[in-house]
């Protein structure tokens, strides 16, 4: 089968086209045909290096995809041959409050991923996708949906008359819009570029602030809300924004920090605003197989669909890397990789 190999060192210029044998399915596992792969940030950081400087060579890279299941080991019970279905993130994160170990093993990061043909998985480690969803947009769900999922609904119980802010037009943050806007909330999309916060009130956003324009957001989202505050930010930039964020909420609001586009420590962090705003500050990483399920329950039952930036052939995966590479000023959703 034909694949995409890290080879040799880190870097874009490191990952290379090779063949590798078709995998055999052994008990309770089934062979899947890839249709599609998307791109997400951490792919590239597996890439360079960042995630794992120890990562053992050559690996495959890409977390998120979408297949058909063409085999099956013994013992199969859960699918049939024609499903289609994705590889969770986090195999052997079920459900309820993981345990370390859980958080260790993830397709494209500890082991090999999906820029490949075909790959055999565990029965145990795989959902159905969303019938109505073509393969590009099934591609999507395993990461970025799965967390805008764990943020947006399964730890932030969003509701009808929530204001949630969503931070950035990124895929996890179109995402957090799209549940929040499912489950009746009052969207706040923020982002230095007009034309973007145009297309987030095409998808359902009920306002947009230009962050550029207007630097002191948080007092812009305080004057939206009579001085009460957001029930819920999502904060993507981490370092630069956890505190507007914090400044943003009302009191009992929650903060669900996804991301750390612009660093990990955060300068100036006031404990006095902690205790007078009594937030729920909440680490996000990805979710479980029990969250990819209800989202996906979700996404059918509202006929939701992801949004999508542009396709790549499988043959220009390493030019779908470096357009991700490129950063996210000229994008509006997600970079997909098809097999078509």
């Amino acid at each position: 089968m034909k694949t995409f190999e890290l080879q040799q060192g880190f870097g874009l210029q490191s990952v290379m086209p090779a063949e590798r044998e078709i995998p055999v399915p052994g008990p309770h596992e089934v062979l899947i045909k890839i249709k599609a792969a998307s791109l997400n940030f951490r792919d590239l950081s597996v890439v360079k290096g960042f995630y794992n400087p120890n990562l053992q060579l050559p690996h495959i890279p890409a977390s998120d995809a979408v297949g058909e299941v063409v085999g099956a080991g013994n013992g199969v019970t859960q699918f049939k041959l024609g499903d289609r279905v994705s590889p969770v993130f986090y195999p052997d994160w079920k459900g309820g409050m993981p345990e370390r170990v859980s958080l260790l093993r993830t397709p494209g990061g500890s082991t090999d991923g999906y820029l490949r043909e075909y790959a055999v998985v565990h029965e145990d480690e795989i959902v159905h996708v969303p019938q109505h969803l073509t393969d590009e947009e099934a591609a999507t769900l395993a990461c970025a949906g799965v967390t805008a999922w764990h943020a947006t609904v399964a730890e932030g119980k969003v509701q009808a008359g929530d204001t949630v802010v969503v931070q950035g037009t990124g895929s996890v943050s179109l995402f957090a819009l799209q549940f929040a806007k499912l489950h009746g909330a009052r969207v706040i999309v923020t982002s230095s570029s007009d034309d973007k916060l145009a297309e987030a009130i095409k998808l359902g956003a009920d306002i947009g602030i230009n962050y550029k324009t207007t630097p002191d957001w948080e007092a812009e989202v305080l004057a939206l809300t009579e001085g009460r505050g957001a029930d819920h930010v999502i904060d993507v930039g981490g370092a630069a924004t956890l505190n507007r964020s914090l400044a943003a909420i009302r009191i009992g609001g929650r903060v669900s920090a996804v991301g750390i586009l612009t660093g990990v420590i955060v300068e100036g962090f006031s404990i006095l605003a902690l205790m007078q705003k009594k937030p729920t500050i909440q680490g996000i990483t990805t979710g479980s197989k029990a969250m990819f399920e209800a989202m996906n329950a979700a996404i059918a039952a509202h006929g939701l669909r992801p949004v999508i930036d542009r396709v790549y052939p499988f043959a220009e995966a390493v030019s779908a890397l470096q357009d991700l590479d490129q950063g996210a000023a000229n994008r509006f959703g997600k970079i997909v990789i098809s097999m078509r």
